[in-house]
């Protein structure tokens, strides 16, 4: 048997019994949690569209349940709320004698730790009421019963207490949730740290897609006529999800990485959905947009879910929107929802203007040329940015930058040829000073003497520090110690990488470089030219990274953003 999702009225679970296992906490509910259920079914007026139609409804959150057996069900979330709908009920069952057609039939609920606690919570109110103070359980239930009595007893005689129970028993619903997995204790496991597999998401999908929201007494062609929507939105909502869970296009608009059904980001974005709160938020606002259940209000809401993805993909498949909102969004200078609202006023032109204008506003009092390794987070906007636009200078290139990677990975600043500061830990020593032996240019001054001295490094002896120096400033081409953290030697690269070869000498770098990329691994492409020496004049010297080297970098990043920046 399948999972199930379907929502039942109150009176519906009258022929169930729960179980409520050891793993459960005990309830908890405070006083103002069940006033605010009270208040909100007396205050909820169910609509009845047409003669044929069913009555809204007005929906709680979720019981999660597993079968056992019969019409026995282990409760692995939501027991607080089918508690406090027991309490309800059994104080409502008061006002008639014990043996009276008119009391309603309770469920049965039983708890495996206080196997005490059915029968309490059936004394309540009684003349055999029991003491509430044997558990601290029955503290908090007692104090939930004596607020349910109170707030009824506080009403005026305006109040009418058979629309009340009329409307709780046949007017409220529970998302009942059933689930197939052998094991409840996983199932609860994951709802407890954030890994549920019912979602708001899936409870906005019933709303769209369960029959009764239908045309329920519709004609024959009329029910036709909506099967149809039914399928076509079950259609496209598989489509949008299949969309969605391409990489690339998701952490293009996204930085999550938790979202199991990705439409419901969509879904996020329309209700206006907080940062913290209620987890049900989102699903609460569709679920109060359908209290009139016609196949108007459907189209409606379906439209504006389709007209909010595709102008997501259209952004996507854009290259020039695709790379410019996507930096946007890389560096929270704007969220997806505020570009989408913009967006929404604006013709295509009038949007470009809008992101060339807020991509200019992020690099506001950045200039190029006093950049220094200390201020690493406008250098990563910076570097991230000059990567993108080099990219989308070659109009015969379709390629896109890949936020997805760039999300995912961690990466880092990284000083192009190697500096004095990080010298190699003990027993890396020796394999330094063999990776760069090979690179060194027997042409220049000293260099007889320095590969000599590395052939003849003993780690026993000492002396590394001096050696390291002095191969350094063999590679560094009378670079100076001040401009060793200058842009003109940084560049963006992923942490991996980075440190894989532990601040060698330019060389081997590039050779590191060289094989990563041939093995697949992304090499932002402004990184790939700094080693590949695309900005060095023909012949270039392959193994340095020289002075001219440095200016041509530099002039380069410049160039590119020049129309962001105030240089």
């Amino acid at each position: 048997m399948g999972e199930k999702l379907e929502p039942k009225i109150i009176n519906e679970l009258s022929q169930f019994s729960f179980y409520v296992p050891a793993y459960q906490r005990g309830y908890r509910w405070t006083s103002q949690e069940v006033a605010d259920l009270l208040n909100d079914i007396r205050d909820f007026k169910p609509r009845q569209i047409l003669p044929t139609d069913d009555k809204t409804w007005y929906c709680l959150q979720p019981i999660v349940i597993k079968h056992k057996e019969n019409n026995v069900y282990e409760v692995i979330d939501g027991q607080q709320r089918l508690t406090t709908i027991y309490l309800i009920l059994h104080y409502l069952n008061q006002d008639y004698k014990e043996d009276s057609p008119l009391r309603d039939k309770l469920f049965e609920i039983n708890y495996q730790t206080r196997t005490t606690t059915a029968s309490f919570l059936k004394s309540l109110g009684t003349e055999q009421e029991e003491d509430a103070g044997k558990y601290i359980d029955f503290y908090y239930i007692k104090q939930a019963y004596e607020t349910i009595k109170n707030w009824f007893r506080e009403k005026d005689r305006s109040f009418d207490i058979f629309d009340f129970r009329s409307k709780f028993n046949f007017n409220t619903k529970v998302i009942w949730y059933e689930s197939a997995e052998e094991e409840p204790i996983a199932v609860f496991t994951r709802l407890n740290i954030g890994k549920i597999s019912l979602t708001n998401a899936e409870l906005i999908k019933a709303l769209f897609l369960n029959s009764s929201n239908f045309g329920h007494g519709a004609t024959k062609e009329e029910r036709i006529t909506l099967k149809k929507k039914q399928l076509e939105i079950s259609t496209e909502w598989d489509n949008i999800e299949n969309d969605l869970q391409n990489d690339r296009f998701w952490y293009f608009i996204s930085d999550s990485q938790k979202m199991n059904n990705r439409i419901e980001f969509i879904f996020d974005i329309i209700s206006k959905k907080p940062i913290s709160g209620d987890s049900f938020f989102t699903f609460r606002h569709f679920n109060d947009k359908f209290i009139n259940r016609t196949t108007d209000v459907i189209d409606d809401n379906w439209k504006e879910v389709r007209n909010y993805y595709q102008r997501l993909h259209e952004w996507y498949n854009e290259r020039s929107l695709y790379h410019k909102i996507g930096y946007l969004i890389c560096t929270k200078k704007i969220t997806i929802r505020d570009l989408l609202n913009a967006s929404s006023e604006m013709t295509k032109s009038e949007f470009e203007i809008y992101l060339h204008k807020l991509i200019k506003e992020s690099l506001v009092g950045v200039k190029i040329g006093d950049l220094t390794y200390s201020d690493k987070n406008r250098l990563k906007n910076v570097l991230l940015l000059y990567n993108i636009l080099t990219m989308l200078q070659n109009g015969n290139d379709d390629s896109k930058f890949p936020f997805d990677i760039y999300k995912k990975d961690e990466w880092d600043i990284e000083h192009i040829t190697a500096i004095k500061e990080e010298m190699p830990k003990e027993k890396e020593m020796e394999q330094w000073l063999k990776d760069a032996l090979p690179y060194i240019d027997v042409l220049k001054d000293g260099a007889d003497s320095l590969i000599a001295r590395i052939h003849s490094f003993n780690e026993a002896d000492g002396g590394f520090e001096s050696l390291f120096n002095d191969v350094i400033v063999h590679f560094e081409e009378n670079i100076e110690d001040e401009d060793i953290n200058h842009i003109s030697n940084l560049a963006l690269l992923d942490s991996k990488t980075n440190r894989g070869y532990k601040n060698a000498v330019f060389p081997v770098k590039r050779k590191t470089i060289i094989e990563r990329d041939k093995s697949g691994t992304f090499i932002p492409i402004c990184t790939k030219n700094v080693f590949l020496k695309y900005f060095t004049e023909y012949p270039p010297k392959i193994s340095f990274w020289t002075w001219e080297d440095r200016e041509k970098y530099r002039q380069d990043l410049e160039n590119i953003l020049l129309n962001y920046t105030e240089e």
